[in-house]
């Protein structure tokens, strides 16, 4: 096909050019339209599509998420009610209003059983916490050595928390090093009911 042939085309005869040029303009229309539809629509149903793939895959990760907490959601509950009984044993050891009476009297009886001679037993003002509240106990005993240890002892063995704090150990005498005097806090730890803890919430709104 010489160059003078596509330049005696005549745009109104279609029909009448040769054949090659037809199928070529013909692949040219298909390859516009082709363009055109992936342009306008096709192009827009991709990104659908990728977009429909993104959150099939985030769904996926949630299902498995939420099937593998399923999976561990007997043993989980299983370990919440140990941790309410161990949670409800612990509270047990704490002494309520009416038994921290007789908690300072066992203190006190712990240190004469153990030969100590007490010259301070001050209990201090109560400290709340959020369900609980701190008694503190100022101590000073004079005694020996072995007979603070009988005493700590004796104390740690009560059924209910007693913990032992700002303990120092001094000589009374440098010509009886023997005798001696501790000084130290005693704290117990009491319960508080619901109605002291609904008060202490108050007061700290």
């Amino acid at each position: 096909m010489r160059l003078s042939d596509l330049q005696n085309l005549d745009p109104n005869n279609l029909g009448g050019w040769p054949g090659p040029i037809k199928a070529g303009l013909v692949a040219l229309i298909c390859a516009a339209v082709l363009g055109a539809g992936y342009y306008f629509d096709t192009q827009d149903q991709m990104l659908k599509f990728e977009n429909a793939q993104r959150e099939e895959q985030r769904l996926k990760t949630t299902f498995e998420t939420k099937q593998r907490k399923a999976a561990n959601l007997e043993p989980l509950k299983q370990q919440l009610a140990l941790m309410k009984e161990s949670f409800g044993n612990l509270l047990r050891l704490l002494p309520d209003r009416t038994q921290i009476e007789g908690l300072l009297v066992d203190i006190s009886q712990s240190g004469l059983a153990s030969g100590l001679e007490f010259e301070l037993f001050r209990p201090g003002a109560e400290e709340p916490r959020d369900f609980y509240a701190i008694q503190p106990i100022q101590l000073r005993v004079a005694g020996e050595y072995h007979q603070f240890g009988e005493f700590i002892s004796a104390v740690a063995a009560l059924p209910r928390i007693v913990t032992q704090h700002d303990l120092t150990i001094r000589v009374i005498d440098k010509n009886n090093p023997t005798k001696l005097v501790m000084e130290a806090t005693a704290k117990t730890y009491r319960y508080l009911d619901e109605d002291e803890q609904s008060q202490g919430g108050r007061k700290k709104r």
